[in-house]
């Protein structure tokens, strides 16, 4: 299982490399995101859940435009993004850490608050400090444009994604002094070239994965918490109910049994 932590380690990581672009003043970072999604694919199977087509691909992207942004990002950086979008209505929600090199996220197609507006949400965890968040508007159902416009708005700084391959994800953003006649002219053509037509200085390699952390024993603490009443209006009649991981959709199944001999432990 790969929502099992002692298996975790099964899901293989992929290595995104962030360059310098000398004389351009700009940091370029690139992945290949095949392994990723043959995790996430693998988590959809595990967990049986299904997307739509377009919903994947959002989702796909997603995931590589915060990966991307969370290696250009400090070390002790956890991030999570939320797109609330109102037709179709759907939330999508992505988050990551580079404490522990993971990835994750999901759609919600069910009980979304309706807006007058499509939102992004942004928050950034750093270790020892408030958490910072921030808030967008969206009028793009593409999440990569949704980052460009998360940097101009909330890095205040320009950044810009694209596709070198169908999986090789880049992405690029403006440093103090950036070339920045260069930086607007850039376009998918010119950035499959960058290695021949421009100097780039690789800084650091960082390795992420997709994976959550999630198990049926950190479900439990969350339905545990609640009142009895409300438990017992949970299960009614039922012996067993069914729980979803809020990060990664991961369904898992808890019990009566399994729920008392918790909180006979807790006693």
């Amino acid at each position: 299982m790969l929502n099992d932590p002692a298996k975790e380690s099964e899901a293989e990581p992929i290595e995104i490399r962030c360059y310098f672009v000398r004389e351009r003043n700009a940091l370029l970072v690139r992945g290949e995101f095949s392994e990723l999604y043959t995790d996430y694919y693998l988590h959809l199977m595990q967990h049986k859940i299904r997307h739509e087509k377009e919903r994947d691909q959002l989702l796909k992207d997603g995931l590589a435009a915060l990966t991307l942004h969370l290696a250009s990002r400090p070390w002790n950086e956890a991030i999570a993004w939320t797109l609330n979008w109102q037709d179709p209505l759907q939330n999508i929600f992505l988050t990551g850490s580079n404490r522990d090199g993971q990835v994750t996220g999901r759609i919600f197609t069910e009980d979304i608050r309706e807006r007058e507006n499509n939102l992004f949400f942004s928050q950034t965890n750093i270790d020892g400090q408030p958490a910072r968040k921030s808030m967008i508007e969206i009028d793009q159902l593409d999440l990569f444009r949704m980052g460009e416009r998360y940097y101009e708005q909330s890095e205040q700084l320009p950044g810009r994604f694209f596709r070198y391959d169908e999986e090789d994800i880049v992405l690029i953003t403006a440093q103090p002094e950036c070339d920045l006649e260069w930086f607007t002219g850039l376009d998918e053509e010119k950035i499959r070239n960058i290695d021949e037509t421009e100097e780039l200085s690789l800084l650091e390699k960082r390795s992420y994965r997709f994976a959550c952390g999630c198990s049926q024993a950190r479900i439990l603490p969350v339905i545990a918490s609640m009142s009895g009443d409300s438990i017992e209006e949970v299960f009614g009649e039922d012996e067993v109910i069914p729980a979803a991981c809020p990060r990664c959709g991961a369904r898992y199944i808890v019990t009566r049994e399994i729920l008392e001999a918790y909180l006979r432990e807790q006693e």
